[in-house]
């Protein structure tokens, strides 16, 4: 194993510095709420899952921006002037929570006047590999959190325009008998994947959740992600993983970097999926997986199609 990861130190360094400079120009500063009249409330999401939640629930009522482009993961953002304008201008700020927006901080310190409503509050986490305090933030990959989601943003918009309550009570209900109607789908279609190949591999493990309400195991290079990710002990360990485990396919991400993933594909002799899977963000509208419920449909279908074989 030492020797192994001795001899990918040099690839790991150049995937680590092309990682670098990605997404620099794909700075995001709204999600394209169809209603901007100056009748309806202006709130901001912190990245575009959660802003097509408060869309949701908020309908012709809500203007939604969001802070993180799509393509880019939420944890490693750098916010802008611009960001921090947004969130000053806003009546709410809508944040997931579990540690996700790492630099949320620093925005809040240049925006103190704007509430941070963290839409994970009430949802069980699941600690991450080895920390007892530390949770893994991906908590909306399983669609049954999703209701405690909506609750909370129409418990908050109803505070903030309590003259259209009744209106985001509806719109909840109606987007959480989505849900609920995709959860039970995905179910249905996930049972599909014989025992021996329940075991979903991308770059970043943000699957857990998502594994959890399968029954899938999981893996990825890293946990989570952080600077720390990449590294020529990390893919010599899921390269082991994978070599022991003869798994059909393995996945790449919207958001990340798949030279990560062909770097394991080449070394472990198991191919990548021809479609990629979305965790951190929803596709551009041209893709056709630029909401939430697309989102997970695509990547239910991409993993039942690859694994059960």
């Amino acid at each position: 194993m030492n020797k192994k990861a001795a001899g990918l130190t040099a690839a790991a360094a150049l995937l680590l510095a092309a990682c670098g400079n990605e997404n620099d120009e794909n700075i995001a500063e709204g999600s394209g709420g169809e209603n901007n009249g100056e009748d309806t409330l202006h709130v901001t999401a912190s990245f575009s899952v959660i802003a097509d939640f408060v869309e949701q629930v908020g309908g012709e009522h809500v203007t939604v921006d969001y802070i993180v482009p799509r393509g880019e993961e939420p944890e490693e953002h750098e916010p802008t002037p611009g960001n921090f304008q947004n969130v000053a201008d806003s009546e709410a700020f809508f944040v997931n929570g579990f540690g996700l927006e790492s630099w949320l901080q620093t925005l809040m310190d240049n925006a103190s006047e704007t509430d941070a409503v963290v839409l994970s509050d009430g949802v069980e986490g699941i600690p991450l590999q080895g920390e007892d305090d530390v949770y893994d933030p991906h908590a909306w990959l399983d669609p049954q959190n999703v209701e405690i989601y909506a609750e909370n943003i129409k418990e908050t918009l109803s505070e903030l325009d309590p003259d259209n309550e009744a209106d985001y009570e509806a719109n909840m209900e109606a987007f959480v008998d989505e849900v609920m109607e995709l959860d039970a789908w995905m179910e249905e279609e996930l049972a599909e994947v014989p025992e021996n190949n329940r075991f979903v591999t991308i770059s970043e493990n943000a699957l857990v959740y998502f594994g959890e309400r399968y029954d899938f195991e999981t893996a990825g290079i890293w946990e989570l992600n952080s600077h720390e990710e990449g590294t020529p002990e990390q893919i010599s360990g899921l390269i082991d993983e994978l070599e022991e485990r003869q798994v059909p396919y393995v996945f790449t991400e919207s958001t990340v970097n798949p030279n990560y993933m062909e770097t394991v594909s080449e070394n472990s002799g198991v191919p990548i999926y021809e479609e990629m899977l979305y965790t951190d963000g929803v596709g551009d509208d041209d893709t056709g997986i630029a909401t939430y419920l697309d989102m997970m449909e695509h990547n239910t279908e991409a993993i039942r199609s690859a694994l059960e074989e």
